[in-house]
């Protein structure tokens, strides 16, 4: 009779622990899970927090030229630019020729806080961006923000975003320059 409840006893125990585990393991599952979520929502808080876009907004722009034309003789080569009259909330357009076939063309107007030299200083132009004797480097009036004309990153702060490019579309006669 002893050896009986001897076993009914283990058996008692092992259920005990097994059920222990069970709960031990639920409790697990949920830690984990309450990880993730948290772990989630960080992320996305930290994603959101990004503005991702330049602080400019523009107009419609579809603008056609001839860049091989005597108008735009500083188009005619390799490396030679041009300033054009932008869209109503527009600065103006700076018009880079890459190459023979592929053309650049950027928004006038800073990315780096592009009115500041407008409220500070109403008696001076807004800010612009003008291209600087080298031919290769873009620079705004205002802030003193550097980029690379050949694709408008930033070679010098304090820009976080490279310049606001238009699209460009060159069929060896027209340029098409739109967004």
């Amino acid at each position: 009779m002893n050896l009986e409840i001897f076993t009914i006893k283990i058996l008692m125990v092992t259920r005990r622990l097994k059920l222990k585990f069970e709960i031990m393991k639920h409790k697990t599952n949920v830690a984990v899970a309450i990880f993730l979520v948290v772990l989630m929502a960080g992320i996305m808080l930290i994603s959101c927090d990004k503005d991702n876009d330049a602080p400019i907004q523009l107009g419609y722009t579809n603008i056609f030229i001839r860049p091989n034309s005597t108008e735009f003789i500083q188009l005619n080569t390799v490396g030679g630019w041009v300033y054009l009259t932008g869209g109503i909330l527009s600065r103006g357009i700076l018009v880079y020729r890459l190459s023979t076939d592929e053309f650049k063309a950027y928004e006038r107007t800073p990315t780096y806080k592009p009115d500041s030299c407008c409220v500070y200083s109403p008696e001076e132009k807004c800010a612009k961006v003008i291209v600087e004797e080298s031919g290769i480097i873009v620079k705004d009036t205002c802030s003193g923000s550097r980029y690379l004309i050949l694709d408008g990153s930033i070679v010098e702060g304090p820009a976080k975003y490279s310049l606001l490019q238009y699209r460009t579309n060159y069929d060896g006669d027209i340029l098409h320059i739109y967004n």
